[in-house]
């Protein structure tokens, strides 16, 4: 397939006709149309349908049960090391989102799921900088370990700098700016937050440009502050109040 894979199987426009309108579905908070394009009959593919379903879930808080089906499939029908090891990331991710957002502690299955990975993923392959990400979520989040998260996410900002994944930086960026941000680094802050803002609105990732720009808001100084979170407000309202969790940090905002 000519196109780039970005994090956990999303794509740059590139030249497939169907990775383009996948791209476009899932920038857009579409995760249910956008695997409604997949057919689960190949690995891959397989594997992709999951990667959406389970994204739909962190955002949302909504598809538990497709995500699942959607996971199970994609590991029934994996063959290679690489894919089993895909499949345990996702296993994991789907996990750690349940657990983050109350949903059912299933933190024991997460971390079992990211050490399966790790076991399969090779140290310098494509799919390793996503797993360290998740590993860095997985400490910051659910172990309380910022130190470990602080780790996980340069091994991961590394690793997606020399595979050219440009979705998975602004990921990286946007929660290395994060603990920056807790230390009192705010110039270093601001300059991860813009970095993660500068990548989302050049991809045209939408779902995370909202995140993006509340993050940077608080860094800043008013009155860019606020004018930040309005903007952020806009896009959330926009996109049907995803992602749910960033509704708290805006329920100040006024259009």
């Amino acid at each position: 397939m000519a196109y780039t894979v970005l994090s956990g199987g999303g794509t740059t426009a590139g030249d497939d006709p169907l990775q383009t309108a996948v791209w476009r579905l899932r920038s857009r908070a579409c995760w249910v149309d956008a695997a409604a394009l997949l057919e689960p009959d190949t690995p891959a593919a397989s594997l992709q349908r999951a990667v959406l379903l389970v994204e739909r879930c962190l955002y949302t808080e909504e598809g538990w049960a497709e995500a699942e089906d959607a996971l199970r499939t994609a590991e029934a029908l994996a063959r290679s090391d690489d894919e089993r090891g895909a499949a345990a990331c996702e296993r994991g991710q789907l996990a750690y989102a349940a657990t983050l957002l109350g949903v059912r502690d299933r933190a024991d299955e997460a971390l079992a799921a990211l050490g399966r990975a790790a076991a399969l993923i090779e140290p310098d392959g494509p799919g390793r900088a996503l797993l360290d990400f998740r590993r860095g979520l997985f400490a910051e989040n659910v172990a309380r370990s910022p130190q470990s998260a602080l780790a996980a996410y340069r091994r991961a900002h590394t690793a997606a700098t020399a595979h050219g994944d440009a979705l998975l930086l602004s990921f990286t960026w946007r929660h290395l700016a994060g603990l920056a941000l807790r230390d009192g680094e705010l110039v270093q802050a601001r300059h991860g937050f813009g970095e993660s803002l500068r990548i989302s609105e050049e991809l045209g990732y939408l779902v995370g440009t909202a995140p993006a720009l509340a993050s940077l808001a608080d860094a800043e100084e008013e009155p860019l502050a606020t004018r930040l979170r309005v903007e952020a407000g806009r896009l959330f309202r926009l996109l049907g109040g995803v992602p749910t969790w960033l509704a708290p940090r805006l329920a100040s905002v006024t259009p």
